[in-house]
C-alpha cells in the first residue's frame, strides 16, 4: 500500500515548530495536508507524539472519524463530524508541545492513518484506543512505537522542536 504523503504549511519537515503551536502560547494545532489516501479507505485519523518525552511517548493529538476525501485540516480546525480524543495531557484535543524545563529538544512526529473500516471511536478516545484497529507502525515511521505493525496506509512527518537550539532551550518562554 502507497505511502499518505503528508505536508504542513505551519512548518516544513524537520523544521522548528512556530510557538503559536506549543500549549503554552496558543496551542493552535497546525495546518496538514495530505494526498495519495487508498480508495479503500472509509476513515482517516491524524495523530502527533513526542518519542523524546522522559516517561515514554507522549500523546499531543488523537482526532479521528475524518472523512477520507478530506485533504488536510486549516490550522485550530476541528471538523464538526471528527472525534478529539484525550491526549496525555489528560485533556481532549489539540495539546501543543511542551517539553520539561531542562530537556534538550524533543521531536514531534505527525502522522495521519487510513483505516479500511470504521474506527467506531467516541468520546474522547486516547491514543490506545485507535491503536488496535490501526496498527502501531506505519510505512516511513522513524521510530518504534508500542503497538503491533500497521495494516493502513500512514505517513510520519518530523517536526523539530520549537525554534530554539539545544543551547538556548533554559531561555526559551516557549519550552516548558
Amino acid at each position: 500500500m502507497a505511502d499518505i504523503e503528508l505536508r504542513s504549511p505551519s512548518f516544513g519537515d524537520h523544521q522548528p515548530i512556530p510557538a503559536r503551536h506549543a500549549k503554552d502560547h496558543d496551542n493552535l494545532s497546525p495546518a496538514l495536508e495530505w494526498s495519495g489516501v487508498p480508495k479503500e479507505a472509509v476513515e482517516l485519523a491524524v495523530l502527533c507524539e513526542d518519542p523524546d518525552a522522559p516517561s515514554g511517548t507522549f500523546t499531543h493529538w488523537v482526532l479521528a472519524g475524518l472523512q477520507p476525501t478530506a485533504t488536510g485540516l486549516a490550522e485550530g480546525e476541528h471538523p464538526a463530524a471528527a472525534v478529539e480524543g484525550r491526549n496525555d495531557f489528560g485533556e481532549e484535543g489539540y495539546g501543543g508541545p511542551q517539553p520539561p524545563v531542562g530537556d534538550g529538544p524533543h521531536r514531534y512526529f505527525f502522522r495521519v492513518y487510513a483505516a479500511s473500516a470504521p474506527l467506531g471511536l467516541t468520546g474522547a478516545p486516547s491514543a490506545e484506543d485507535p491503536a488496535p484497529r490501526l496498527g502501531g507502525q506505519g510505512a516511513g515511521q522513524r521510530h518504534p512505537r508500542r503497538h503491533p505493525p500497521a495494516l493502513t496506509a500512514a505517513r510520519s512527518m518530523l517536526a523539530a522542536p520549537l525554534p530554539c537550539s539545544a543551547t538556548s532551550v533554559p531561555a526559551c518562554p516557549a519550552i516548558r
